[in-house]
This record gives structure tokens, C-alpha cells and sequence, in this order.
């Protein structure tokens, strides 16, 4: 309410009284209030609250925080960009995508794994190491999955990775993939081979994909743990793993290695290893403080490095690369395409993007970066 007040610029016993139906705004509180809570203005004047958007299938842990106002509107966001998608690809008589639904979550996660790998035609064993996530991106867009990723609604309005780190939209036609861009590359890459495993087996939803070593099979989601299990076999499959543990296990230093080859964190690397039996358990334990370790003094020089590049005012990315990552290049790209062979009008196409029309020139010089 407070903050509310705020936006609008009135006291809290006026906008109390518009919302129990005491009193009405004026046409112009009421567009400063559409703004505010990013509503259309039309919405304010309906008898009823309308209910066309409906939340995708929670699969969180039951302990998981309620869904907050930026992981609904992001929501929200990516469903009308998929269903508008969807429609382009049903007017244009598109065959649905073969691998969407291929699978069930009672099938083998380790030939839904090497199916996803087939399909994308990633080969684990021969990763170069700083394109791990770009590079299952690209797999995945090139096989007609869009993939967005953002940490943010806007400035004052954070997607927190701790409440939700990903949703999958698992439709035939038009599979979209969503991640909370909040939080280090490794688990977004976890998170973003989880979504491709619920498009495997069709199921839609928003996930907040456990940390690997947690005792929360009581609280998961069968449906989570199997995904779970899918990404493991798909990005630490077993075959590359026994090769490892022959010379890449034997040490602290060795594991490390590895995770980075893979693109995962170490982590998640010692629980495979623990479930494969490479590890004893006592070594999996001194590994993993170690690793914990390890990765608090990781955050700390991270935190350090935002601090003094914020003092030195150095900038991030162009608001056109972030709105790139937030569409993703592949939805980008089929946007332009239609407005360009004059398929929507430039208002549709500029509110599916978020940018100006006479913008979409810049994006030439990024999308294929």
C-alpha cells in the first residue's frame, strides 16, 4: 500500500476507497495507476476481474516462497509472447516438433538425457569451455526452442533466483524456456537443461531446481526429480564419467577441472560422482567443504569486483543486448522476419519486443554475436 501511494501520489485512505468501491480516480489517477501496476488501463473500468492469464503448474519444492509480483509478470510476459507465436505457426500450417512429449516421466532419464543431447547434437565429451550455456542456447533455437533469459522486470523489480530459477512452456509448436538469469552460469545452464527435459516429457511449469546434495526428496516434485535426473545424465553423461574416473576424480584439483569442462559446478560434479560410485563417501564429504568453501571466497571476490567496477561507473550491457537475452534471439528474429514480410504491424511487433520499430536495425549488429 505504501509503495502504491507512493507511485500514484496519493494518501493511503484514497486509494482504499478505490479499491473497496467507495470512490472512482480520475481518468488520469486511474492511467497513473494502469502504469503503476502495469495493468491495461481498460482492465481498471471491467465489472470483473478477468481471468485469461492463469499461473503455469508449480512444481517448487512445497517450502518455496510464494511467487512474487516479478515472477508473475514475467510470466505473463512469456505466455502472451509463446501463444502469439503459437498462432503465427498455426496459420502457417507448422508440423508440430517431433521431441516434445517423445518421452514420459516414467521412462529412462538416461535415454531422455541421450535423446536431448541426439537431438540438439551436443556432444559433452567435447565442450570448449566458455560456451557451455551460449552453446545449448543456440542447440536449443536452432530446434525451434525459444529461450529468454533475465534477471529483472525492470530497474526496481529483481527476478530473485532463490524464489524461482526457471518455467517451461512444453508446447508442440512453439516450446518456450524461461531462466531466472539470477544467479552464475553453471546452475543456469542446470536450470535450462531441467526446462528441456519437461519438454521432453510435455510438461509445463516453474521450477526452482534444487541444490544438488540436498535431502529434498521428500519435499521435490516427482516431476522435478526426475528432470533433475535428466539433466545430470544429459551434462555429466555416464560414459564421459567412467572415462574420468580413471585419472580426472582422483583429486580435489581434478574435480574442479572437470566441472569446468563440463560446465557445471563442482558441486554437482561430486554428487554425480558420489551416485555413480566413483567416490567413497568420506572423500565426497571433505570434497565438498572444500568446495563450499571455495565458493563463498568466489562470491566475495565477485562482490568486490561489482563494487569497484560500480565506483569506477563502468556500465553493463546496451539495453538492446539485455532485451535480446530477455526475448531471445531466435523469438527476436522471427518478430523482425513478420514485420518485416508485413505479417503484424509495427505497434504489434514493437510491444512484442519492447523496442522501437526504428530500433530493429540495432539489432543486426548483436543478434548473431
Amino acid at each position: 500500500m505504501e509503495t502504491a501511494c507512493r507511485k500514484v501520489n496519493v494518501p493511503a485512505e484514497k486509494l482504499e476507497s478505490w479499491e473497496n468501491g467507495t470512490a472512482q480516480p480520475t481518468i488520469r489517477q486511474a492511467g497513473a495507476l494502469a502504469k503503476a501496476y502495469r495493468r491495461p488501463f481498460a482492465v481498471l473500468f471491467l465489472p470483473k476481474i478477468p481471468r485469461d492469464f492463469s499461473l503455469l503448474q508449480d512444481f517448487r519444492a512445497k517450502t518455496s516462497a510464494p511467487l512474487g509480483t516479478g515472477a508473475i509478470f514475467i510470466m505473463r510476459e512469456i505466455q502472451q509472447k509463446q501463444q502469439w507465436l503459437r498462432e503465427l505457426y498455426e496459420d502457417n500450417k507448422q508440423e508440430p516438433l517431433p521431441f516434445v512429449g517423445r518421452f514420459s516421466a516414467a521412462s529412462n532419464p538416461q535415454e531422455v538425457a541421450a535423446d536431448i543431447l541426439a537431438t540438439l547434437g551436443i556432444n559433452p565429451a567435447a565442450y570448449a569451455t566458455a560456451y557451455h550455456l551460449r552453446e545449448w542456447i543456440s542447440r536449443a533455437e536452432a530446434n525451434g526452442i525459444c529461450v529468454s533469459r533475465t534477471s529483472f522486470i525492470h530497474s526496481n523489480l529483481k527476478l530473485d533466483s532463490k524464489e524461482f530459477q526457471g518455467f517451461v512452456i512444453a508446447d508442440d509448436l512453439a516450446p518456450f524456456v524461461f531462466v531466472n538469469s539470477d544467479d552464475w552460469d553453471a546452475p543456469q545452464l542446470f536450470t535450462l537443461v531441467h526446462e528441456l527435459a519437461h519438454i521432453w516429457i510435455a510438461q509445463s511449469g516453474v521450477t526452482n531446481v534444487p541444490n544438488p546434495g540436498a535431502e529434498l526428496k521428500q519435499r521435490s516434485h516427482p516431476i522435478e526429480l526426475f528432470c533433475n535426473e535428466v539433466a545430470a545424465n544429459a551434462l555429466m553423461p555416464a560414459n564421459v564419467m567412467q572415462s574420468l574416473a580413471r585419472h580426472a576424480l582422483g583429486s580435489y584439483d581434478g574435480i574442479c577441472e572437470a566441472a569446468r569442462r563440463f560446465g557445471v559446478s563442482s558441486l554437482a560434479l561430486l554428487v554425480r560422482s558420489l551416485k555413480m560410485g566413483a567416490l567413497p563417501l568420506p572423500t565426497y564429504n571433505a570434497y565438498k567443504a572444500r568446495a563450499e568453501t571455495d565458493f563463498r571466497a568466489f562470491e566475495r571476490r565477485e562482490a568486490e569486483k561489482k563494487a569497484r567496477q560500480k565506483a569506477a561507473g563502468k556500465s553493463g550491457p546496451s539495453y538492446y543486448t539485455l532485451q535480446l537475452g530477455k526475448n531471445g534471439k531466435l523469438f527476436t528474429q522471427i518478430v523482425i522476419d513478420a514485420f518485416n514480410g508485413g505479417v503484424i504491424p509495427p505497434t504489434q511487433a514493437s510491444s512484442l519486443l519492447n523496442v522501437q520499430v526504428s530500433k530493429f536495425s540495432v539489432y543486426d549488429s548483436i543478434i548473431y554475436q
